[in-house]
């Protein structure tokens, strides 16, 4: 054999075929397309490419990358922190260690917004603003930006690094926000109409996915049962809100008969739970 032959790379299809069997003998349950979300950003192409042309072989350096990339996931690193980016509510975030990465479940906050901000315009004479309160990768607070540009939005984050993302992220989707770094509420000055917030709600002792290990532990984790932050915050929000404004909390299920207990106590009554999110209305 020629020493100097090149040397012979694999045809996408079969690219794939063997990344996503690895995957699945790792015990990741969305191999396949873990697979394709790789290979098509290794690419840049779409994943409809992959299978249109799934007989054409990779460059070497792209097969390197690629593999490189199977071997993260294969640790259990998530997709999101290995393509740089992850969608919520149908724009392109980016992500990084330094941020939790964005959740579909966060997306019925913004579902409900919409739904609330052409009802309330009475307390936009008061107050226009918005606060995204941990705001990480700045999804929620952006988007609601985008969603509802009347709104004056403010995103606070207690670390300047996830503020930097947010920043990062505001400025590609040309959203026109606020940012502060402050512990939840603390430096922030005004009255408010509605606060957003994905707190850090888990519970160290909560069974949980491999992939968490690999976000930070600030954006994920509470004492008190994960209600430490959560509780707080609406002990805050009772004078950062306008009468009537509304406190949208993302929590596990369980513990949100806890929260509405919490929320009377402190001048809050239930609007609605639906899903993971939690919204309290100010008396």
């Amino acid at each position: 054999m020629n020493g100097n032959s090149p040397q012979k790379t694999p045809a996408i299809s079969d690219w794939l075929k063997k990344a996503a069997l690895r995957l699945v003998g790792a015990g990741i349950g969305s191999a396949k397309l873990d697979a394709e979300i790789i290979l098509a950003h290794t690419l840049k192409k779409s994943r409809t490419y992959l299978h249109a042309y799934g007989e054409e072989s990779l460059g070497l350096r792209e097969q390197e990358i690629a593999d490189a990339r199977l071997e993260l996931r294969l640790d259990r690193t998530p997709i999101a922190y290995i393509i740089g980016h992850k969608e919520f509510y149908g724009r392109l975030f980016r992500t990084t260690p330094a941020t939790l990465i964005p959740r579909p479940e966060s997306e019925t906050m913004i579902d409900i917004l919409k739904e609330l901000v052409p009802k309330n315009q009475e307390l936009l004479p008061r107050s226009q603003r918005l606060v995204d309160v941990g705001t990480g990768t700045g999804c929620l607070g952006i988007t609601a930006k985008l969603e509802a540009p009347e709104l004056e939005v403010t995103l606070i984050d207690i670390s300047r690094h996830a503020l930097k993302i947010a920043a990062q992220n505001a400025e590609k989707l040309h959203a026109d926000v606020d940012f502060l770094q402050s512990n939840l509420l603390e430096l922030y000055p005004f009255k408010t109409a509605y606060i957003l917030a994905n707190l850090p709600y888990v519970d160290l002792e909560w069974e949980r996915s491999p992939e968490t290990d690999y976000e930070p532990e600030l954006a994920l984790f509470a004492g008190e049962h994960g209600l430490h932050l959560i509780r707080l915050l609406i002990t805050e929000a009772t004078s950062r809100l306008v009468s009537n404004g509304y406190l949208f909390l993302e929590a596990d299920p369980r513990q949100h008969d806890t929260i509405k207990n919490i929320a009377k106590t402190n001048g809050f009554h239930l609007h609605e739970t639906r899903g993971f999110v939690v919204v309290l209305q100010k008396d």
